[in-house]
């Protein structure tokens, strides 16, 4: 049996492997095209395509496909085998330079949002070098671009990496004032922490709401749930470690570095959190992970869901997103330092994210926008809608001190110019993590909380780099202009923390209190909605920023504003549709026929004994009836507003009346429904209960 240190990275041609098999000149001229994005030579694309193929063949691999990820959320691969014809009638296996560095699948059937005609079907796929080649199955699989015959990026990876040079290009600015003239590139980093539910296929198939959306349109309140706390970091179920025992294996071999694993706070719910990397590779690694979950899962009989909120009443599934930035050379920017120069850079960088998430609020609301995170954001589990940093006591009262040009009372130091002498040597972990908070400073990172469990990590990152990238580029334009330069930084700090500190809060998320003083006295945004933060992407500020550091362009803001309104309605029409259909045919005749016999009960009873008057049948025959009809009246209710969502003008118009008239249906037909489940002999309930999915997986 394989050690781990053997497992780790079989699978992925990765710097080891190439190093080994490409020659000095050849790994030279790649790394260097990786590292400091410098053009790849043909020739080299030739030398790397042939030592892939040879080493892709040794692994069993018969095919290879450019892997991408468009605007689907998930990913797609075409795949073409290696083998070429010969000329005595046999084959050859052949790869070449041409087919590594671009790819063409078809464009025509993924989302455009209007960028292209659905007839214009030409597509193309762009091999990215930062981010390594990998066998699944039998196929070598390339991470790539991918964009439209014009040019326009239809993938999220395109984005992603324009967003990272972004912030390469205006962090290192900055660095070269400090004096840091060896750093070549600056990345940003990312952990992100993965929950998900199993639960067992057999349950999962008799619920047609799960198949078709994903989450339990209906079900009422178990008698056990969550709330003896019994289930977070509890002893985790032999088949559940059998799946996560699988999991751990798979994605080492595809170098995914999975580190921790629990049992999460709801019942069946589970984490899976892997040590950080490069956003690029790590976006790349969570997509993997989540495919690999739930193919591993159906191995054991389970399936694993993804869904933010797959069950009323107990806590969703989040995506954790733990955000830093670091030189090539190992230096974390978001890390104090020893010195005042080192302390002085810090506080810029940290000034950076605070003005870039208050600059920038409604974009990152925007960026965990699905119609599953609405029903998560603002619950027990999750921050609330309205966007805020929490920094911690010490920290927050440090920038208050440098505000104030006022000594820190945690120190006898006094104030210095730059502000950075009143900086004590700053400790990891000196506050308690507030789990309220959307945007938490946690000692050498930021963790961004409202991402959902099924949401692609780089629609969020994107808008983290291009943010402080902005920031980062105002700062430096006012300090390559300053006569002098520590006490332009000084002022700039300052004025940051004034102009900004409304958006740093320490307190509970969760209390009304809070929600009503961003709004009302701070000034903060709190979208509570898809159809209310999506629109907001196309302000005036929001395309001059995105497209003036080259994330986008203003094409392709207006073409995703477009796919993701389109993606919330289609969303909630296909959850309303099938309430309808599970409510006509399976709930109302099941409620319809338990009646039935309970009349049938009442009246053999009154033949036995005509003085019995039944109450027990009579009463409930009476309140099922009742509920029947007022089941059929909330379908007709959740029918018709699905008809009026024809005479919407446009996709946001129509996703404001999903909002408005289709969603608050849909609750009202689930309460209904859900009451006639509590009343409902078992054995003529058509549907698993949540007590016998959520504790079905032993």
């Amino acid at each position: 049996m394989k050690t781990v240190p053997e497992t780790f990275g079989s699978l992925v041609f990765g710097d080891r492997v190439m190093k080994s098999m490409l020659s000095a000149e050849v790994y030279a001229s790649l790394k260097k095209t990786i590292d400091e994005g410098a053009s790849l030579d043909i020739g080299v694309a030739n030398a790397v395509a042939a030592a892939m193929k040879d080493w892709a063949v040794s692994k069993g691999a018969t095919h290879f496909t450019h892997w991408f990820q468009p605007l689907t959320g998930i990913t797609a691969e075409k795949h073409d085998s290696f083998i070429s014809p010969s000329p005595d009638g046999g084959i050859i296996m052949e790869f070449s330079g041409k087919e590594l560095i671009q790819g063409e699948p078809d464009a025509s059937s993924f989302p455009s949002g209007g960028l292209r005609a659905t007839f214009e079907a030409r597509g193309y796929t762009a091999w990215d070098p930062t981010s390594y080649a990998f066998i699944k199955g039998k196929t070598l699989c390339i991470p790539t671009a991918f964009c439209s015959y014009g040019g326009h990026a239809l993938d999220k990876k395109t984005p992603l990496l324009r967003s990272m040079e972004a912030l390469n290009k205006q962090a290192l600015r900055v660095l070269r004032l400090f004096g840091n003239t060896t750093a070549k590139c600056v990345r940003s980093y990312v952990g992100p922490e993965q929950e998900y539910f199993l639960i067992s296929k057999e349950m999962y198939d008799a619920r047609p709401d799960l198949r078709f959306t994903g989450r339990t349109l209906f079900g009422a309140k178990p008698p056990k749930g969550q709330e003896m706390d019994d289930h977070y970091f509890g002893a985790i179920k032999p088949r559940v470690a059998a799946f996560m025992d699988e999991l751990n294996e798979e994605l080492w071999k595809l170098g995914i570095m999975a580190k921790t694993e629990h049992n999460e706070v709801a019942p069946a719910q589970h984490e899976l959190a892997p040590i950080y990397t490069t956003t690029n590779v790590s976006t790349d690694h969570n997509q993997l992970t989540m495919e690999i979950m739930q193919k591993i899962a159906s191995k054991h009989g389970l399936v694993c869901l993804l869904h933010e909120k797959p069950f009323a009443g107990v806590n969703g599934s989040g995506k954790h997103n733990n955000w830093s930035v670091a030189t090539d050379e190992g230096q974390n920017l978001l890390s104090p330092g020893e010195t005042p120069y080192e302390n002085a850079q810090f506080l810029l960088f940290l000034c950076a994210v605070i003005k870039a998430v208050d600059d920038y609020q409604d974009l990152l609301r925007i960026s965990v926008a699905t119609a599953g995170n609405d029903h998560r954001l603002g619950a027990n589990e999750a921050p609330p809608a309205v966007i805020s940093i929490f920094l911690g006591d010490e920290l927050s009262a440090i920038l208050e001190a440098i505000e104030k040009d006022e000594p820190y009372e945690g120190t006898k130091k006094t104030v210095m110019k730059l502000g950075v002498h009143v900086l004590p040597k700053f400790n990891r972990d000196t506050t308690d993590r507030n789990r309220t908070s959307p945007f938490a400073f946690t000692g050498n990172k930021f963790e961004f909380r409202m991402l959902g469990s099924s949401n692609s990590i780089a629609g969020a990152n994107i808008i983290i780099n291009a943010a402080v990238a902005e920031s980062l580029k105002i700062y430096a334009d006012r300090l390559e202009g300053a006569g002098d330069f520590e006490t332009e930084l000084h002022e700039m700090i300052k004025q940051t923390i004034s102009d900004h500190k409304r958006i740093i809060f320490n307190g509970n998320g969760y209390d009304d209190a809070w929600i009503k003083e961003a709004t009302e006295v701070r000034g903060l945004l709190n979208y509570r909605t898809t159809a209310d933060c999506l629109p907001h992407i196309l302000d005036r500020k929001n395309v001059e920023m995105l497209t003036a550091h080259k994330v986008f362009t203003v094409e392709e803001i207006e073409s995703r504003c477009e796919i993701m309104l389109e993606n919330y309605c289609k969303t909630v029409v296909i959850e309303a549709n099938t309430m309808v259909d599970m409510a006509k045919t399976q709930i109302a005749p099941a409620v319809s026929a338990f009646a039935a016999s309970l009349a049938g009960r009442a009246k053999v009873k009154k033949e036995l004994d005509p003085s019995l008057y039944c109450s027990y049948e009579i009463d409930l025959v009476r309140t099922l009836s009742k509920l029947t009809d007022l089941i059929a009246l909330r379908v007709d209710e959740l029918q018709n507003a699905l008809i009026v969502l024809h005479e919407a003008e446009d996709t946001e118009a129509e996703s404001v009346m999903i909002r408005d008239i289709v969603l608050p249906a849909m609750c009202e037909l689930r309460v209904a429904c859900d009451e006639a489940e509590t009343l409902t002999d078992k054995d003529f309930w058509p549907l698993p209960t949540y007590a016998e999915i959520l504790f079905s997986v032993r």
